[in-house]
């Protein structure tokens, strides 16, 4: 494939920018002919990092202005974490492509306790994440949540430094960004069930774009695309705001598909959680039917709360 340079829309973060470039260069390979350059952009949410994501408007700030390049002609494509994009796309746009799925669980990082169950009474653990921050909670009430925000190694400071006794992060950000070593536990999905989409590398570009979405076609892997599916269809039944606390993880055994959900109170004093289990051609299918268990379980009144809160 040859013809105009594909341009990336990307933030300036060293994660951002570390996903942008391995997409280019897998571009490249796929398509030896083609050009392909960065367009690194400051978003809203790279701007403001006074305040938590949620009160500010949450996850969505991250990639606004990636789409309106894209929109305005600027961009052709933008690369996301899939966790930051919220369930509804706007209008005209899609996911064309998602890249084989990291390890989408959390990490505890503590330079002084091996994991969670040591760390101790009252301990100062860092996260933006209320789904997080709510599960956390859930098992350790004592617990003192900090805000957690800035780039990686800002907030791997905090914590060698012992201004905190632990954060929390993801594992895919952390073996990217070449700091595996620095992760003191994976948190299993049973105590920390993982963001929607955590550990997916997605592409996003126009639905009327044929020329990028036929270059983003050799890039795309099905089965990771299967898995969220059912994540995104169980999110955005939900119809939770960035103020919910909510989390699913799905995986794949063979032609099923087994997804578990959860919605939380913040502080954690309330959890429904459950999980569903069924053919992996209905995964979207199984995401509404699994929200819908939950919303009925009261799930429903808890987010009604939380939105109108």
């Amino acid at each position: 494939m040859s013809g105009p340079t594909l341009r990336i829309a990307t933030r300036k973060s060293a994660l951002a920018l570390w996903q942008a470039e391995h997409v280019a260069a897998l571009l490249r390979k796929a398509h030896p002919d083609l050009a392909v350059e960065l367009v690194p952009m400051t978003t809203k949410g790279d701007r403001i990092l006074d305040r938590s994501l949620a009160a500010i408007g949450g996850k969505g700030l991250f990639i606004k202005e990636l789409e309106v390049a894209i929109e305005s002609g600027r961009a052709d494509l933008a690369v996301h974490s899939m966790k930051d994009v919220p369930a509804e796309l706007p209008e005209g746009m899609m996911i064309a492509a998602v890249l084989p799925r990291a390890d989408p669980r959390d990490a505890l990082v503590s330079p002084r306790h091996p994991g969670l169950a040591d760390l101790p009474p009252g301990a100062r653990v860092g996260t933006s994440s209320l789904r997080r921050q709510a599960q956390l909670l859930a098992q350790r009430p004592d617990l003192k949540i900090e805000p957690l925000r800035g780039n990686v190694d800002t907030r791997l400071k905090r914590v060698a430094d012992g201004e905190l006794d632990a954060i929390v992060l993801a594992c895919a950000g952390l073996v990217r960004l070449g700091w595996e070593s620095r992760i003191t536990a994976r948190l299993p999905v049973t105590t920390s069930l993982p963001a929607v989409g955590q550990g997916v590398i997605g592409i996003e570009c126009r639905r009327d774009d044929a020329r990028t979405r036929s270059a983003l076609a050799a890039l795309d892997h099905a089965d990771t695309h299967t898995v969220l599916a059912a994540e995104r269809a169980f999110a955005e039944r939900l119809g939770g705001s960035c103020q919910s606390p909510i989390a699913a993880h799905a995986a794949l055994d063979g032609a099923g598909l087994g997804l578990e959900g959860l919605v939380a109170e913040p502080d954690g004093s309330q959890v429904f959680r459950d999980r569903i289990h069924g053919a992996a051609t209905d995964a979207a299918a199984l995401g509404r039917e699994l929200a819908e268990r939950l919303l009925s379980a009261g799930a429903g009144a808890l987010l009604e709360r939380l939105r109108s809160g």
